[in-house]
């Protein structure tokens, strides 16, 4: 089993968990309702995309 030789210093294993931290996810808008959306996904409030609802749909079942 490989056994380190040195003790990681702070700073190095701070530079290896920098992309570690929680990202804050990018909202837009939706263009009928105007309420925040995430990006390139169904509105949860008025389920349009793209200018379609997809609100009333039964075949995706």
């Amino acid at each position: 089993m490989a056994v380190p030789k040195r003790k990681t210093s702070r700073s190095r294993r701070g530079k290896r968990r920098a992309h570690d931290g929680i990202r804050v996810q990018s909202m837009s808008t939706c263009p009928q309702c105007t309420e925040p959306k995430l990006p390139h996904r169904v509105c949860p409030h008025c389920g349009t995309y793209r200018g379609k609802n997809f609100t009333d749909r039964e075949d995706d079942i």
